[in-house]
């Protein structure tokens, strides 16, 4: 039986305004012990930045990271997935598009994460990277 999306996700995705200074969004990720906020426009989501972002196209590519925005680094072309979808089928998409995450968007509203590390806890929870994923911190 093919397992949903919306089984393996973690839910409750923070999303912040694409007005959010990158600081805040670095103290959230710290505070919250997660890689990745999702950037909103309104209820909907406009993007995603990670951490790896901050510091690939924030502070390696800017002089004054204090005054930067989220909008400014965020990822808009998104790959999303739905509750519903059938889990190996994001997992290809995500091979495909060679992304480790997807924001889980309900008709619009960001309802959860799902990342290579969920999918990995899953199917073989003894593997390196489900040890890993599993691991305080890596979410």
């Amino acid at each position: 039986m093919a397992q949903l999306v919306r089984e393996l996700m973690t839910p409750q995705p923070v999303a912040l305004p694409g007005d959010t200074p990158v600081r805040d969004a670095a103290r959230r990720m710290r505070d919250d012990d997660i890689g990745n906020v999702l950037v909103s426009d309104g209820e909907n989501v406009r993007g995603i930045v990670t951490d790896r972002d901050l510091v690939v196209r924030g502070l390696a590519d800017h002089d004054d990271a204090a005054t930067m925005q989220l909008r400014e680094l965020c990822s808009e072309q998104l790959i999303t997935a739905r509750p519903d979808d059938d889990a190996s089928d994001v997992v290809a998409r995500m091979r495909e598009h060679a992304v480790r995450r997807v924001p889980v968007v309900d008709r619009g509203t960001p309802v959860g994460m799902f990342s290579i590390g969920d999918a990995a806890m899953e199917r073989d929870p003894d593997s390196a990277l489900g040890e890993i994923s599993s691991a305080r911190g890596n979410r």
